[in-house]
């Protein structure tokens, strides 16, 4: 075993999100429960490191659901490599909650070997559902809501998902899913198996185990997600090891931490003008009232986007014309000058592509953009160059914007946007400030510009949060 192991000084838990609204919603999983944990957005130094100090779970937040698969092995491998000399005990490679992912874009299976070599426990644990959200795994089969509290689907019959402009789900199936992306014969720990006494359940997943090269777990309840968590640190405790799934994967550790192995004390939750090393502790669950102008930059029309946007009452609507804000600087700058002139007016500003009045470029979860009528048809294996326009597009509006004003509060909707805007804003790290609604954590973000520094901020996923969820980042929740 690695020296440090189970210590006070090394973090157990390492998470790498393959986008960065998942790898947020994974850093409100351990800051609700109490865990110090932190997000960053690259590599860190070892000064930076140890000025964070003791952690129990770190976060890299990456890009890789859009990445082909050697691309996908370039950013891993250096991420594998890092959380092993962190010393952790299991690495959780988040993965959306839909697992939408294919061959040749953001395959699990690719991402399963460039990390495995860094963790070669023998068993692969593969947690297929996240009930908070909506998702639900039942004998290998992933159904999931459309919006918060809406109806269940089987994922193939998704309204949005099996339609997904880059990666649409045609397989229920996670087994058969994951076989085309090189994961082949998982085996199934059904959720009837968490109703047998505990002996037998343990024993029943040993087999399991010593038979097939990964197994799926279903989950249909949230407390099933503690059993699971029992297995997963048994597991952990023999050798460091790969976990996959959304952010269950973080509920079922959390919720099975090792009483033995207590967490590190909690440090008070930083202001803006505190010093970016001083990481947060335990989050409140809900944030108040935003103390000045919010800005919202939606990069992705997803349905559940489209109905938040149609329920926001409070906002100064800007319908960005998709094709000028990629080809056109000037245009760019004269829309960040007008969002930031009504920003500091006091008005909360919303804009977004796809909309009346501007030529519309709409796309599924996560993604926003050009390719998606080529990706439905077929005509192209990886569209997601044009989405990556124009997420790149939105992306430097973001930046043009914070540049101009400091806004109480910002959000960025759409996974790819989101990505490139925090990379755009020059930003190392997020922690976690409080919870607005299922997948939508507000964060503050870490960076060495003071302008960048102490910003409020929530990245959303195409798919998450209620309905009312933009009026609540005014508001308070």
């Amino acid at each position: 075993m690695m020296a440090g192991r189970w210590s006070t000084e090394a973090p157990r838990v390492g998470w790498y999100g393959d986008d960065f609204t998942g790898a947020s919603d994974s850093l409100a999983t351990w800051a609700e429960r109490g865990f110090r944990a932190v997000l960053l957005t690259r590599i860190p130094e070892a000064a930076r490191l140890a000025a964070l100090g003791p952690l129990d779970a770190v976060g890299l937040a990456g890009a890789t659901r859009s990445l082909g698969p050697a691309a996908m092995v370039r950013e891993l491998d250096p991420a594998g490599r890092f959380f092993a000399g962190l010393g952790v005990d299991v690495l959780h490679y988040k993965c959306c909650s839909t697992f939408d992912s294919a061959p040749q874009v953001g395959s699990i299976g690719a991402a399963v070997a460039a990390l495995r070599p860094h963790f070669p426990h023998p068993t692969l644990p593969i947690v297929g559902g996240q009930p908070n959200l909506g998702r639900y795994c039942l004998f290998g089969q992933l159904f999931a809501t459309a919006g918060a509290g809406g109806e269940a689907h089987r994922i193939d019959r998704h309204p949005t998902m099996s339609r997904h402009p880059v990666t649409p789900m045609d397989e229920a199936d996670l087994r058969l899913h994951l076989a085309r992306q090189g994961l082949g014969g998982l085996g199934l720990v059904d959720y009837p198996s968490y109703a047998l006494p505990p002996a037998e359940a343990t024993a029943r997943v040993a087999a399991l185990a010593a038979t097939h090269p990964g197994l799926l777990f279903d989950v249909s309840r949230e407390k099933d997600l503690a059993i699971i968590g029992e297995w997963l640190w048994t597991w952990a405790e023999r050798a460091p090891l790969v976990a996959v799934g959304a952010s269950s994967v973080a509920r079922a550790l959390a919720a099975a931490w090792p009483a033995t192995r207590a967490g590190t004390p909690a440090a008070p939750m930083p202001g803006p003008s505190m010093p970016s090393r001083s990481m947060p502790g335990p989050s409140m669950p809900g944030p108040s009232a935003a103390a000045g102008s919010v800005f919202v930059l939606v990069g992705s029309l997803s349905p559940v986007t489209r109905a938040q946007m149609a329920q926001a009452t409070r906002y100064e609507t800007v319908a960005l014309d998709v094709a000028r804000l990629i080809a056109e600087d000037a245009y760019r700058d004269a829309q960040a000058v007008r969002i930031a002139e009504g920003l500091a007016a006091g008005r909360p500003m919303l804009a977004a592509t796809g909309l009346p009045g501007a030529e519309a470029v709409e796309a599924g979860a996560g993604a926003a953009g050009a390719g998606a009528g080529a990706a439905k048809a077929g005509a192209d294996p990886q569209p997601r160059f044009g989405t990556l326009q124009v997420a790149e597009a939105t992306a430097r509006l973001a930046a043009a914007v914070l540049s101009r004003i400091r806004p109480a509060r910002t959000c960025i909707a759409g996974g790819d946007t989101s990505s490139l805007a925090i990379q755009a804003l020059g930003l190392w790290g997020l922690s976690h400030i409080a919870t607005l609604g299922p997948g939508a954590a507000l964060c503050r973000t870490h960076a060495d510009r003071a302008a960048m520094d102490g910003l409020e901020i929530m990245l959303k996923g195409g798919q998450m949060g209620q309905p009312t969820l933009f009026d609540d980042l005014v508001v308070g929740r």
